[in-house]
């Protein structure tokens, strides 16, 4: 039975067993929970139908969030790689950039979305994995299997550190949850253990410190914004990590930073919106206005 107290013992346990991280995985979650892997696999399936259809459903032209703050962005990306070539990143990238602002505003219209690890940051797995997708670079199959690779990930992070951004700080949701796209993308790629180990290290590491400071309390301003730029870490931590770049402090070690980062962290910058973008003079503007509504 694995612990998941360590991604180095996932890495190694894979390695031993010549297979990928999301097998092992799989085939013990079957045994912890008494279910067939088949029946794992086909829970997995339904999680990653629902981020499907909340990249529809968030591009909606006329979406608007509970608040009002926020909503359509998703679709004034998809009229902009329309309109201008694929934009500056290129089509692929640019979708991914609006998968992710899509779910991560149907959340804050109150639309099912899977927490993956938290609904604030909901758009990133999906920007990455959809994508993929919708673009036909991954099969459907290894796609649902990488996510057991992200969820494994997400409980050792959590097990050691922490997912809410209340004890840690947007590093702790958005940062893990790139980590954990990181390494489904790794895998994903036909990469190695090791180097999906490499991917959510580096992730993880570009994210160190970022502060959580929703504006008015609600997981839309900057939280939207910054599940794309979690997307985009993943992204090129992935390439990082495949191109043979090693993290030079192990994963288990990053992990272990942000939950020391986290910890040190004034309760002001801990979903309080206490201080960063949540205290700046248009940011107290916006939550009167949510205040009057």
């Amino acid at each position: 039975m694995l612990e998941y107290n360590l991604i180095k013992d996932l890495i190694n346990a894979a390695e031993t067993s010549h297979k990928k991280i999301s097998e092992i995985v799989i085939e013990d979650q079957a045994l912890s929970m008494e279910l067939k892997p088949e029946e794992l696999f086909n829970k997995m399936s339904g999680n990653f139908d629902v981020m499907c259809e909340a990249v529809i459903k968030g591009s909606d032209k006329d979406l608007k969030s509970m608040s009002g703050l926020t909503g359509g962005e998703a679709y004034q990306m998809q009229s902009y790689i329309a309109n201008n070539n694929g934009g500056l990143s290129g089509n692929f990238v640019n979708n991914a950039v609006a998968a992710a602002l899509a779910v991560a505003s149907y959340n804050a219209s109150m639309g099912k979305i899977v927490a993956a690890p938290t609904a604030g940051s909901c758009g990133i797995l999906p920007g990455c994995l959809v994508s993929l997708y919708n673009f036909k670079r991954a099969d459907k199959h290894d796609i649902i299997m990488s996510l057991f690779t992200a969820g494994a990930f997400g409980m050792v992070i959590a097990n050691n550190a922490s997912i809410a951004g209340a004890e840690g700080g947007c590093q702790a949701e958005c940062g893990s949850a790139s980590g954990m796209a990181a390494a489904a993308l790794v895998e994903l790629m036909n990469g190695t253990p090791e180097q999906c180990g490499h991917a959510c290290a580096i992730a993880i590491a570009n994210q160190l410190g970022l502060v959580c400071d929703p504006v008015a309390g609600l997981v839309e301003i900057p939280c939207i914004k910054r599940n794309v730029s979690g997307v985009m870490i993943a992204f090129s931590s992935a390439d990082m990590a495949l191109a043979g770049i090693k993290a030079k402090i192990p994963v288990d070690e990053c992990i272990a930073a942000m939950q020391s980062v986290g910890s040190a962290l004034p309760v002001a910058l801990r979903e309080t919106s206490g201080g960063g973008l949540a205290d700046t003079p248009t940011g107290r503007k916006l939550k009167e206005l949510v205040l009057l509504s």
